[in-house]
Parts: C-alpha cells; structure tokens; sequence
C-alpha cells in the first residue's frame, strides 16, 4: 500500500482511473452488421474510431448540457460514417448515433467499487473531477458508481479541462476542502499529474497495463490499481 497522508478528500479521474471503455471495435462491427447490414473491416473500423474519438476528446468541453451533447455525438456520428466510407456514408447521423453509442461502453475496473466504499467509510470525501461531457453523471450512474461518490465535476460543465486549474477548483469547492487537504489520483501524467500539482494538489499516478512501458518520471507516486493508495 502507498501512504498518501492523511487527506480529507480524493480527487479522482473518470476515464482509466475509475472506468474502462469495453473494446469498441467489436461492437461497432456487430452494430453495423445488425443495424445496417454494412459489414466493417478492422482497418475501417479502427480509423473511423479514432478520428470519432479524437474529436470527441478535443471537443467534449463544449456539451455542457442536453442540447450541445446531441449536436457533437451527431458530428461524431457523421464522423464514423465519413471515415468508414461507402454504403455507411450514405447514412443520416440521426441513423448512425445509437450505433455509435451501442458502440462505446464504459465498465469499472474490478477493485474500484469496493475501494470507493472503503475510503467512503473511512470519512473521505470522494469527487470526480473529468475531461467528459455532461454524460459523466448518466454513466457512473449507470456503472453503479455514483452513490458511491460525494459528487462529480467535467470540464463540459465549468468551460475548461485539465490540465488548467479551474476544474481542480470546482471539485475542490464540491468537496469542502482546500488543496492541501486533497489528492488527485488519475492516469495522464500531463492532465492529472501535472495539472493537480500545478494547482497546488498532491496527485498519484495511476499507471494501469496500458502504461507499463511507460517509465514513471522522477518524483512521481504511481500505483497500478486504485487499492494499492492507503489516504491513511
């Protein structure tokens, strides 16, 4: 276990520090097969998720509410269709976004609903703070994650993303702690990291398998699963 001293609140990333994405590539092509009737190569199927989500990511700032959300997953849609090509380029955004959607499912990973539990036994405040449209809230309501949380802040909602400061701010506030009361734990070393410390917040590292070749930079505090972190 790694002490992170004794803390009043955890700050914590959604995306691959609570939740894994399912392999979406399988998904799609059996959606596109019984939806469409189109059959997907891998090679159409993995472009076309990439730019969807590339400009998912650069974008999600700005579907801070029911109606900006329809309007990007229907650019991401038009997106999957545009880049996949042929009979699917004919489709309307309105018919590929609950393939899309289909597409894209979000799962805890195996030790986080438990070790939320723990440390909301233990007195903590636990809010997320996440570069995710305003979507987040259905989503971990949905996982089962949710009640196991003081609240949730993205960066859809406030106009800003880690790494900049206000987001750390906002979760602060959704807390009732200062900044060295909390720790920040997410797995970007430039959003979470790098963006906790610049606001004055302890943070750790989590360096899950897609991280393994990645060396952990001099300084940094990393765990490979969320239970290894003991606030203390």
């Amino acid at each position: 276990m790694i002490a992170a001293m004794a803390r009043r609140a955890i700050l914590l990333d959604a995306l691959g520090t609570l939740l894994e994405l399912e392999p979406p590539l399988p998904l799609l092509q059996a959606a596109m097969r019984e939806r469409h009737g189109i059959e997907v190569s891998d090679v159409d199927g993995w472009r076309a998720l990439r730019a969807e989500m590339g400009h998912y990511r650069f974008n999600c700032v700005r579907a801070g509410d029911d109606s900006s959300l329809l309007e990007l997953r229907l650019e991401c849609a038009s997106l999957i269709g545009s880049e996949l090509g042929g009979a699917a380029a004919e489709l309307e955004p309105t018919a590929l976004l609950p393939t899309l959607l289909e597409s894209l499912r979000f799962v805890p990973f195996a030790e986080v609903p438990a070790t939320l539990g723990l440390w909301r036994s233990q007195g903590l405040r636990l809010v997320v703070a996440s570069n995710w449209d305003v979507s987040l809230h259905e989503v971990l309501e949905r996982t089962g994650l949710r009640e196991l949380l003081d609240g949730v802040v993205t960066s859809a909602e406030i106009g800003s993303a880690k790494p900049a400061g206000e987001l750390f701010a906002a979760a602060l506030q959704l807390a009732g702690a200062s900044a060295e009361e909390a720790i920040h734990v997410g797995d970007s070393l430039d959003e979470d990291i790098a963006g906790a410390r610049a606001a004055g917040i302890d943070a750790v590292w989590v360096r899950r398998a897609r991280h393994r070749d990645v060396e952990i930079p001099p300084g940094v505090v990393a765990i490979a699963s969320l239970d290894e972190l003991d606030p203390g």
